[in-house]
């Protein structure tokens, strides 16, 4: 089968172009053979760094260490341009063992068909709307547990450990740290 692109239109055409042209990595070893996730992957570590996430300790005896993994993607501008290479640090979650590195994980959400209902009464009262969006919104929330995680790949120090201060991405806890981190 053919596919034609003739009855795009020039920003579409733009975009599937950038798709193409885009390598996202799978591993860390192919990132840093690229200086622009290099840099990612610098980025996201100054980052942390500065939000005081961890802090590097010896691997403390008997310690489970949860694992973690870079996860990459590349961010588009609404003309299909590339707007940056997004490298992102994770927890690997599902090696948590609940009783030592979580407790409670329960976060509450809003359905959404209240939201629906609320949207809906602000438009009928003609109510004035605002909204925003918190950057890393998860990085911000204060863990209670102690967790344990390996040192970022790519990053490894020998007997060293990322001992976290603050939640991060991919940790079953990192929700309900957040929330708490708003009740407050």
């Amino acid at each position: 089968r053919f596919v034609s692109y003739a009855k795009l239109s020039k920003d579409h055409k733009c975009f599937i172009t950038s798709l193409s042209m885009s390598v996202i990595p799978r591993c860390v070893e192919d990132a840093k053979e690229d200086p622009k996730w290099l840099q990612a992957m610098t980025d996201e570590m100054d980052a942390l760094a500065k939000n005081n996430s961890w802090e590097v300790v010896d691997i403390p005896k008997g310690t489970h260490l949860v694992g973690s993994k870079w996860v990459f993607n590349v961010k588009y501008k609404p003309d299909g341009t590339v707007e940056r290479y997004k490298a992102r640090l994770v927890a690997k979650g599902f090696s948590q063992k609940y009783g030592i590195d979580y407790l409670e994980t329960f976060a509450p959400v809003a359905k959404l068909k209240t939201v629906r209902v609320i949207l809906a009464l602000a438009v009928q009262k003609k109510w004035s709307m605002d909204q925003l969006d918190v950057k890393n919104a998860f990085l911000n929330g204060h863990l209670e547990e102690e967790v344990y995680m390996s040192m970022p790949p790519g990053y490894a120090q020998s007997g060293k450990c990322c001992h976290l201060k603050k939640a991060l991405y991919g940790l079953k806890q990192s929700p309900r740290a957040w929330f708490e981190r708003l009740r407050v």
